[in-house]
């Protein structure tokens, strides 16, 4: 079942690359008291991720913070060490933070993976975006697939009192 508004996100590990290595990132801390905005990409450095999505939140970071978001975050079922090196190649350090989902738990616990096993990619998560507040979805913009509207850091924005 397809995760909803108004549901709670469930209980998952995310993993994040730092200075020292792997760090696990406990879903219900990261959350916590916090307005997030959150979205996911089926893979990093794939083509409408790295030159339209990705951008998008970059570019636009300090409208999310003016609009109170606490936090800009972009999950993927990579490793936290590509999802590091994506950052670091397309100006995202410092701006968005990296959630890996390298074994697809956290699109798996919200109904959101799809098989791209076609590609050659296996297990991914579909293209979408969330507002979670306090651990709880707000908003929440799924694609269809092959688009990218729904999900964009302008929609997101839009979507903000």
């Amino acid at each position: 079942m397809t995760i909803q508004v108004g549901d709670r996100l469930p209980s998952v590990t995310f993993i994040k690359a730092t200075e020292n290595g792997p760090d696990a990132v406990q879903s219900d801390d990261f959350f916590r008291g916090r307005k997030v905005a959150l979205f996911s990409v089926p893979g990093a450095f794939t083509p409408t991720c790295s030159a339209r999505h990705l951008p998008g939140f970059v570019d636009k970071i300090d409208e999310f913070k003016a609009k109170g978001v606490d936090e800009v975050a972009c999950t993927a079922v990579n490793d936290a060490f590509v999802m590091a090196a994506w950052a670091k190649h397309s100006g995202a350090e410092g701006k968005v933070t990296m959630l890996s989902d390298g074994n697809g738990a956290f699109v798996k616990a919200i109904g959101l993976d799809m098989d791209s096993s076609r590609f050659g990619m296996g297990t991914r998560g579909q293209r979408f975006s969330m507002i979670v507040e306090d651990g709880v979805v707000k908003e929440l913009n799924v694609e269809q697939p092959g688009e990218f509207n729904v999900s964009s850091a302008e929609h997101m924005l839009s979507q903000l009192a």
